[in-house]
């Protein structure tokens, strides 16, 4: 696809404070003056959010990996058919809370291969990558204490998390030029800040 617009992604485990940020990043690029469209995964869309609620649902705690990963990838799909691609076609600015690393992750510390993961990923998303993720890292007691919404995720061991927190750091090792690791124990104000100065220099925006 033709992308005149950007997408930024934000990643973390749980309680990491991801929405709280695209929130706040979302409002001071529209003071730049800038069109901003805001997602999460899963869901954004009435098809993917009632996916969200199966994937989601306590209920289903004994869901295959594999069938969790399609389960994400149609949701995503979705997602991109009717939001975000139309959107960066505009271009306009995309805010994910949550994209295509999150399936590498997630379903990567269920067993899954990356590589077979990320050709899923290119599917649906026609090999589109954020152009800037920020990998909010919280140690898990930390985000678990925050995390108010209890889902299957939520539910997971703290091992299980654990795992997911060591693969994002090591995502990011891997592709520095498009990850932004922020310490997400850090107050609201100082973490927006951070991510402010580095969408700011990468945009070519002005300090206000």
């Amino acid at each position: 696809m033709i992308q005149k617009g950007s997408l930024v992604s934000f990643e973390g485990g749980e309680g990491a404070g991801k929405t709280t940020q695209v929130k706040l990043l979302a409002e001071r690029l529209r003071e730049h003056g800038k069109e901003v469209v805001v997602c999460r995964e899963p869901g954004g869309t009435e098809i993917a959010e009632q996916i969200r609620q199966v994937v989601l649902s306590t209920h289903n705690r004994g869901m295959d990996e594999r069938a969790e990963l399609m389960l994400f990838m149609a949701a995503r799909a979705q997602l991109f058919a009717e939001i975000v691609k139309p959107a960066l076609s505009e271009g306009k600015i995309v805010l994910a809370d949550r994209s295509r690393d999150s399936s590498v992750v997630y379903q990567g510390v269920r067993g899954l291969e990356a590589e077979f993961i990320e050709t899923l990923n290119d599917l649906v998303m026609e090999n589109v990558k954020p152009e800037v993720t920020f990998l909010l890292d919280v140690p898990v007691e930390v985000g678990l204490k925050r995390y108010l919404d209890i889902n299957r995720f939520e539910r997971e061991d703290g091992g299980f998390h654990e795992k997911v927190r060591q693969a994002y750091l090591r995502l990011a090792e891997k592709e520095p030029e498009r990850w932004v690791v922020i310490d997400g124990t850090k107050s609201i104000e100082v973490v927006a800040e951070e991510v402010w100065g580095e969408v700011r220099k990468r945009m070519k925006l002005r300090a206000s």
